[in-house]
């Protein structure tokens, strides 16, 4: 029996695609080991959103070789989309985007040849491929990928050129399986894309009707959208957050940027006026929703001016948490051709300036519930505590060894960032 470790790197999308990958593998009579062990096969599924994402793919696709040379190794995803002519003695399988889903033919065929297998394709013209998960070892949450690709090409943003254009999974394929999901256990289910809120522009149908039929799973508890952009945020959207409590309160939409100099820079879908009133038209159906968001830093361009609106920006609209990203130069995207860049040593001040503006948020908004009662899905154990998520993604902590993957009633009492700390209620 061959042991397979598998290294992530990214988004929730190469999450559920490793996920599937090691079901596969398990079904093929694969014995699915640790990375950091000697194994047969190594698999990298890789990333390149940012210059750092490219480093640490390379990084671990190095120490796999490294530590079996006699080992085949798998370098997948996004790195090798977007840099197909990457090499590295030791390297044996080497796909991008496509054919995840056939890594065991693929083994097959390399064990029966011993030859390098090397898979070229149009990144932007491929079909959805096809994944199907009804159960997620060790977690509670579990991932569903509808959508895949990218039309918006945002000035800054490689993702549209290694992931390819919107394409959609069926719609009964994705009911059946966050049916199956949840006869198996699951309350919570993710829906997850490279661009979730654009699900159905290649199909007759939305997102909107997608989640109309979501939300009525009979069993289905809570329903979490990874992330979506506050213009596919629309009536029929929020007419069903409105309607439905199995959408959890809890929205994550990326802003980038607080200034509407940087945006149109970006070429971002909105300014700021129409940002702010998608946030109080969701706010005025769920007055207590977390809200947090995405921002980049350092963009070309951006004075010390333009990044202090950013950071009264982010106050003014009161996110819940703010997940800050140094601006990272990617090749072939129109920001690296722009002037005005943003020395290195400010891009991380910057960033930790806004982390900061970050922190003081997050226990703003956990301060607003000292005293109330949540519903807590109990995830871990740890020093005598159990551990889980609110459906606002309150990060709970409270004495005893409660089960996992049951929903427990808390009531909170301070603040211990980044936890809240409470006691179950009798």
């Amino acid at each position: 029996m061959k042991t397979v470790g598998i290294c992530t790197l990214g988004c929730k999308v190469n999450t559920y695609e490793s996920e599937y990958i090691m079901n596969e593998l398990k079904k093929a009579g694969y014995e699915i080991g640790d990375f950091n062990d000697i194994c047969d096969v190594y698999i990298i599924n890789t990333c390149t959103v940012t210059n750092a994402s490219d480093s640490k793919s390379k990084k671990m696709i190095r120490q796999a070789i490294r530590r079996n040379p006699e080992a085949c190794v798998v370098a997948m995803g996004c790195f090798v989309a977007a840099n197909f002519d990457y090499q590295e003695n030791g390297l044996d399988i080497v796909l991008g985007n496509k054919d995840k889903s056939s890594i065991v033919s693929l083994l097959e065929e390399y064990f029966s040849k011993k030859q390098m297998i090397k898979k070229e394709y149009s990144k932007r013209l491929v079909d959805f491929e096809d994944m199907y998960i009804d159960a997620f070892p060790g977690r509670t949450r579990a991932f569903v990928k509808i959508q895949d690709g990218c039309d918006n090409f945002c000035s800054y943003c490689i993702i549209p050129f290694v992931r390819g254009k919107c394409r959609s999974k069926d719609e009964a394929k994705v009911i059946q399986e966050i049916t199956d999901l949840v006869n198996n256990g699951y309350k919570e289910i993710v829906l997850t894309g490279i661009h979730t809120g654009s699900y159905g522009v290649d199909l007759d149908t939305d997102f909107g009707d997608l989640l109309n039929k979501l939300v009525n799973i009979k069993g289905l508890e809570r329903l979490r959208i990874s992330s979506i952009e506050c213009t596919e945020l629309n009536d029929k959207v929020l007419n069903l957050i409105k309607a439905s409590k199995v959408i959890v309160d809890h929205l994550h939409i990326p802003i980038q940027a607080g200034s509407d100099e940087i945006l149109k820079a970006m070429n971002r879908k909105y300014d700021l006026e129409y940002f702010k009133n998608k946030i109080k038209e969701i706010r005025k159906i769920r007055p207590e929703i977390s809200i947090s968001t995405d921002v980049i830093v350092g963009f070309p361009g951006e004075t010390e001016e333009l990044f202090q609106i950013t950071i009264n920006t982010c106050k003014e609209i009161e996110f819940s948490k703010l997940h800050v990203f140094p601006f990272s130069e990617r090749k072939g995207t129109k920001a690296s051709l722009m002037d005005q860049k943003i020395d290195n040593r400010e891009k991380k001040d910057r960033a930790r300036r806004l982390i900061e503006v970050s922190e003081e948020l997050e226990i703003k908004y956990m301060e607003k519930f000292i005293n109330r009662e949540v519903e807590v899905l109990v995830e871990e154990h740890k020093d005598g505590y159990s551990i889980g998520h609110t459906g606002n993604f309150l990060h709970v902590k409270f004495k005893g060894d409660y089960p996992i993957n049951e929903f427990v009633t808390v009531k909170i009492e301070k603040v211990d960032y980044p936890f809240c700390q409470g006691k179950e209620l009798m």
